[in-house]
C-alpha cells in the first residue's frame, strides 16, 4: 500500500511541476486521484534523469534509468519514496511490467536521439513515452471495457505529448538540443531542422507547425471520443485535460504559429476559465466529443481521421498471425 507520506511527496510534485494536468486530477474520484499523483512523480522523477539541467554523461544517465527500472518492477529496494510509491501502486493496480519498461526505454531513447526522420520513427519514441502512461491510466481507472478503451487512450496520449512537443519547441532546442519535429514533415513545407536549431521561424516554418497542429488536432477527436469507454465519474476529468492542453492550440495559432521566438502559455486564469466553460456544457451534454469540439472550437466532431503513423492505428491493425 502507498504510504500517507509517499502520497504527500507525490501530490507535491504534481501540483510543482505538472499545473494543467493538476488541475483535471483534483476532479477525479478518490480512488484515482491518489494513484494519479504517484504516477505522475514517477514520471517526472524519470524524465528529469534525462531532462535535468546538468544530467550527466549519457552513460550515467543510462545506469540512473536502470536502477529506476528496477526499482519500479520490484527487482530491488527503492531507495527513493516516489520510487516506493510507485512499486506499490504497480502492484496494487496490476500495471503491467511491460508498460514501465516500454515507459523507461523511451527516457532512455532521449538520452540517445535528438532528431526523428518521420512520424513513424516519432511514433515509436510516443508509445513510451505516452502512450505508456495512457495505458497505465486505464489500470488505476478499471475501466469496465478497457479494450475498447485503449486506441482511444492512446491517441490522447499521443495528442497530449504532441501539444507538449510543439509548445516547447524552443526550449527543447536550447536546454536539450532535441527537436521532436520530424525532418520529413518540415522538409514538405520547405524547411528544415536546421531552420529550427536556428529558431527561425520562417513562413515555412510557421505551415509546417500548422501541419502539425492539424494532425495533432485529430489525435484529439478520436481521444476524446473514447472518453465515453471509461468510468463515470472519470470522463470530465479527462475530457478537462484535454479541453486544457488542446487550448495550447488556440495560444501558437494566435502567434501565427510562430513557436521559436517565445513559448506559448496559458496562464492559470485561462486554465480554469475553459475547465468552466466545460463543465457547464457537460452538465448540459454528457456528450465528450460535442463538449470538446463546443469549448475548443477544434474542427467539427466528425472531421478527420486518425494519422496513419499513429500507434492506435498501429495497434488496431491485423497481425499476420490474424
Amino acid at each position: 500500500m502507498v504510504s500517507p507520506e509517499h502520497l504527500r511527496r507525490s501530490k507535491a510534485v504534481q501540483r510543482r511541476t505538472g499545473r494543467t494536468f493538476h488541475i483535471a486530477t483534483r476532479f477525479l474520484p478518490e480512488r484515482v486521484r491518489y494513484p494519479t499523483y504517484v504516477l505522475y512523480a514517477f514520471f517526472r522523477l524519470t524524465d528529469e534523469i534525462v531532462d535535468d539541467e546538468a544530467p550527466g554523461p549519457p552513460d550515467e544517465q543510462r545506469r540512473r534509468l536502470a536502477h529506476v527500472r528496477a526499482a519500479a518492477l520490484g527487482d530491488r529496494d527503492p531507495d527513493d519514496p516516489v520510487l516506493a510509491a510507485f512499486a506499490a501502486l504497480r502492484e496494487d493496480h496490476d500495471i503491467p511490467r511491460e508498460e514501465v519498461t516500454t515507459f523507461i526505454d523511451a527516457m532512455q531513447q532521449d538520452v540517445d536521439t535528438a532528431r526523428y526522420r518521420s512520424h513513424d520513427d516519432l511514433a515509436d519514441y510516443l508509445r513510451g513515452s505516452s502512450v505508456a502512461v495512457g495505458y497505465m491510466m486505464l489500470s488505476i481507472m478499471d475501466a469496465p471495457e478497457p479494450e475498447r478503451a485503449r486506441p482511444h487512450a492512446a491517441s490522447l496520449g499521443e495528442a497530449f505529448q504532441l501539444t507538449n512537443f510543439l509548445r516547447d519547441v524552443r526550449e527543447d532546442v536550447l536546454d536539450y538540443d532535441r527537436i521532436y519535429l520530424p525532418s520529413q514533415t518540415l522538409a514538405a513545407h520547405g524547411a528544415s531542422h536546421d531552420d529550427i536549431a536556428a529558431l527561425s521561424a520562417t513562413p515555412q516554418v510557421r505551415d509546417a507547425i500548422r501541419a502539425e497542429l492539424d494532425r495533432t488536432e485529430r489525435l484529439y477527436r478520436h481521444g476524446v471520443a473514447g472518453i465515453e469507454h471509461l468510468p463515470a465519474d472519470c470522463q470530465f476529468p479527462v475530457l478537462a485535460a484535454a479541453v486544457m492542453y488542446a487550448d495550447q492550440h488556440r495560444l501558437i495559432r494566435a502567434q501565427d504559429c510562430d513557436v521559436l521566438s517565445q513559448r506559448p502559455t496559458l496562464t492559470l486564469r485561462r486554465r480554469l476559465s475553459v475547465v468552466a466553460r466545460t463543465w457547464l456544457r457537460w452538465r448540459v451534454s454528457d456528450d465528450p466529443t460535442a463538449v470538446f469540439h463546443a469549448v475548443t472550437g477544434i474542427g467539427e466532431p466528425d472531421a478527420g481521421g486518425v494519422p496513419e503513423q499513429s500507434f492506435a492505428v498501429r495497434e488496431s491493425q491485423p497481425t499476420r498471425a490474424d
